[in-house]
């Protein structure tokens, strides 16, 4: 005896979709649907994308403390030297 399971067994998960499906084939289509909104994308938006990837501004590292420079700290923070 293997320790896979026998070949025609079939999970209560896998009958579930099935079952599911077979009572209501439109949720294939709205998933469909449903990626085409979110994940699908045409070149040119694909293009648009990475023009405004490109153009984006980099933020400064830790952005809560400094304002003009490494001695200025943003008013109601503690600085860390005078601790």
């Amino acid at each position: 005896m293997g320790m896979l399971p026998a070949r025609d067994y079939v999970s209560e998960h896998t009958t579930f979709i099935r079952d599911l499906l077979a009572k209501k084939p439109a949720i294939v289509d709205d998933q469909r649907e449903g990626r085409a909104i979110w994940w699908d994308k045409t070149p040119r938006e694909l293009a648009s994308q990475r023009v405004m990837d490109k153009n984006r501004v980099r933020q400064k590292p830790y952005v809560y403390y400094m304002v003009d420079g490494p001695t200025s700290p943003v008013a109601g923070s503690v600085d860390p030297k005078t601790k």
